[in-house]
């Protein structure tokens, strides 16, 4: 696809800007923070023994448990707090529900753990009962994004993200250069005052708009959930429907994706073009198959669980932590899916993924 394509307009074909993205990290902080890298994020063993000594007690308290990406952290996370004598007490999972949240919060406080690492639903409405862990001494580090007002250093330890922004980038240059760099396009984002997200759609139609003129967007619409998959499956049906000319759709993460699957299946558009973010197995297996799913951006999950749980331990020890930790953006193809599987899970791609490829 990549030969195919002419960029007489522009300054760099999608090819070399996704290598020029692979050395950059675009996002900045839940504050505007400036990212550290992951890399510097280590304890010594002397720090290891004694954290070990602690005996500490760890919660994993998610916004939503129903997708690889968590299960990956999740497992990052168990893999790393074993390694440091820390035991997981609890995990949980808000199904995207802040009140359920805040009910997970408030149950796990009565097991009196050292440390929670979370990902907030909502950072208004959960604020309150991450300020009471706080208050608590409970060691807070964040996934993504953090609860309104608070401070690093002061209410939290820190907070572990991939390049958002970068992987909204990555999936805009796979859409161009899928499209050979024209066509009408929709997006179906995530209508929520959720930071990744919003960082995501912005990164994506910035990139489109200032980079690829010949790229029009001509539909957007947002979805709620719970239902992801199947509130973008109907939005993804009705631009297609009033938009007979659409040529590729976004979908802001890989479970929506999926959903624009289905409508594109549904809708005999055998032809349609689909970018997202994070590396799901049905959308690998799209993907793979050489389907609807043409690109992606990935985030690495396990490698971000690994740092979360470093940076717990900095808290036990009160050992100053860099206010936010950024892991770059990973562009995946058909070429490179199954190393990029590799590169996110710390696994082999399954054999359902593996088997399409051929």
């Amino acid at each position: 696809m990549s030969a195919a394509f002419a960029a007489p307009s522009f300054a760099q074909s999608p090819d070399e800007a996704l290598a020029k993205l692979a050395q950059q990290t675009l996002s900045k902080g839940p504050n505007g923070e400036e990212p550290v890298s992951a890399s510097t994020v280590q304890l010594s063993d002397a720090e290891l023994g004694k954290i070990k000594d602690m005996k500490a007690k760890a919660a994993i308290v998610m916004h939503y448990g129903g997708n690889d990406w968590s299960q990956a952290q999740i497992n990052g996370l168990k893999t790393q707090f074993a390694a440091m004598g820390i035991d997981v007490i609890a995990v949980t999972d808000a199904g995207f529900n802040a009140a359920k949240q805040v009910s997970d919060i408030e149950t796990i406080m009565a097991q009196k753990p050292n440390i929670i690492v979370s990902i907030p639903t909502d950072p208004a409405a959960t604020a309150g009962a991450y300020k009471a862990a706080a208050d608590a001494g409970v060691k807070l580090v964040f996934m993504d994004n953090v609860p309104a007002g608070f401070k690093p250093g002061k209410d939290y330890v820190s907070v572990v993200s991939a390049d958002n922004y970068g992987n909204g980038v990555a999936s805009a240059h796979l859409m161009a250069k899928s499209l050979g760099g024209k066509g009408d396009i929709g997006i179906v984002f995530h209508a929520a005052d959720f930071f990744v997200t919003k960082q995501r759609y912005e990164a994506f139609k910035k990139t489109i708009q200032e980079s690829y003129p010949d790229i029009k967007i001509v539909a957007e619409q947002g979805i709620g959930g719970p239902d992801f998959a199947g509130d973008a499956e109907k939005a993804a049906s009705a631009m297609m429907v009033a938009n007979p000319t659409l040529k590729g759709i976004w979908a802001v993460w890989d479970v929506p994706a999926e959903g624009v699957i289905a409508a594109a299946r549904s809708n005999g558009r055998d032809d349609l073009v689909i970018t997202t973010i994070d590396l799901g197995a049905n959308v690998a297996i799209s993907m793979a198959s050489g389907g609807f799913v043409k690109g992606l951006g990935a985030q690495r999950p396990f490698d971000q669980g690994v740092t979360e749980a470093k940076l717990a331990g900095y808290g036990l020890l009160g050992k100053e932590a860099p206010a936010y930790v950024a892991l770059p953006a990973l562009p995946v193809e058909k070429a490179n899916l199954l190393d990029a599987w590799q590169q996110v899970y710390h696994a082999d791609a399954p054999d359902s993924v593996k088997s399409s490829m051929q």
